[in-house]
């Protein structure tokens, strides 16, 4: 097949591109014509980093930190400016897939000879605080076929959108087991929970945090772990006993989740929560919250599941976990691994080729058919 994917990011080292870059490799590894294509970054105007500049924010451009693809043997490419992929950016394909909101409106307006419209949704993208919010909601309507990561992004779009699940593809992320992974291990000499640094309310860094302090009252001597792609700040500061890791390394991602007892996962909402696998993967039990894929990956004693937003129970939980005995937090960290280890990413593209071809045959039903629309209940 001739595979395009069309993507808004200008590519960056977020797990949504993580997930792109590896799809696009493995299916370039098996035979596949495949080209990434993405729209510049966007450059502010002299007037947004004046005006920036006099509130106090800095001379505002564009931050470069890195991108999954540099990882990657796939091609990929900028368009060289900061507006919608059109028809004359991209080669004619079998498939083109729209990888984030806007980029399933691009899609959408493509030629069909530009191939068969796919939607990966990585999240439920629409954010109330933006005027594009109808937009983001108008792209779930859109004749595309949609492949999701999730049981609940299948829901999301069943209830919110009344598209038939039938017609939906949940194909789970997995994680590259070259990157994320560990040997059999003990505890930590030093009880230690590790968490993602975000500023982000829906990653529920703040209620992670508080059940960090929280536990540390029954655990004097507990330490944290943390990482992120921005600096600790002063509205979301981090303990004494913490070491923070600014934007670290891919390459050193197993040694910070294995240098854990537990991995607090405190997202308010997620369309998968990647961070839930790695640890795992790295023998790293998960005391997280029901958002995005963790209902599915925590079941079976494989983690802990805590409710939403409840500090008290999170902080229980890290104690819990911390002051197990060795025989039963080893027995934890094998089922989170073998939890981890089950399912692999050959497994998802197996999956996620399947879901293409399927696209091609609705594409070929609709051209005969063309009053027929994808994904309708």
């Amino acid at each position: 097949m001739k595979i395009t994917f069309v993507m808004g990011s200008g590519f960056n080292m977020s797990g949504g591109d993580r997930v792109v870059a590896t799809y696009a490799e493995k299916l370039w590894q098996r035979g596949h014509d495949v080209l990434v294509v993405s729209r510049s970054l966007y450059k502010p105007s002299y007037g947004e980093r004046l005006s920036s500049f006099l509130k106090g924010k800095g001379w505002r451009a564009p931050k470069w930190k890195g991108s999954h693809f540099e990882y990657v043997n796939v091609p990929h490419r900028r368009i060289g400016k900061f507006r919608p992929v059109v028809d004359a950016d991209l080669p004619d394909a079998d498939v083109v897939i729209a990888t984030w909101w806007e980029t399933a409106h691009w899609v959408h307006r493509l030629a069909p000879s530009k191939g068969a419209k796919v939607h990966l949704i990585q999240h439920h993208e629409v954010f109330e605080e933006l005027p594009q919010s109808e937009q983001q909601r108008a792209c779930y309507r859109l004749p595309l076929h949609k492949i999701t990561i999730s049981n609940w992004l299948v829901d999301i779009l069943h209830q919110n959108y009344g598209i038939a699940k039938s017609s939906i593809t949940l194909i789970p992320n997995s994680v590259d087991f070259n990157m994320f992974n560990a040997f059999p291990r003990p505890k930590q000499a030093v009880p230690t929970v590790g968490m993602l640094y975000s500023r982000h309310p829906w990653k529920g860094c703040k209620n992670s945090l508080q059940a960090f302090s929280q536990a540390a009252k029954v655990i004097p001597n507990l330490q944290l772990v943390t990482f992120g792609a921005i600096h600790p700040e002063p509205t979301l500061p981090l303990p004494d006993r913490c070491t923070f890791y600014y934007n670290p390394p891919q390459s050193t991602l197993s040694q910070i989740y294995g240098a854990c007892d537990a991995w607090l996962f405190g997202s308010i909402l997620e369309g998968f929560g990647l961070p839930i696998l790695e640890a795992m993967a790295c023998r790293t039990p998960v005391i997280g919250t029901p958002a995005g894929a963790a209902p599915e990956l925590l079941s079976a004693a494989a983690g802990v599941l805590v409710p939403f937003e409840d500090v008290d129970a999170m902080a229980a939980a890290i104690v819990e976990v911390c002051q197990m005995s060795e025989q039963n937090w080893r027995s934890l960290s094998e089922r989170a691994y073998q939890r981890a280890t089950a399912y692999t990413w050959d497994d998802a593209v197996d999956r996620f080729e399947a879901a293409l071809h399927q696209a091609m045959v609705e594409q070929a039903a609709q051209r005969l058919h063309p009053l027929v629309t994808s994904g309708a209940s």
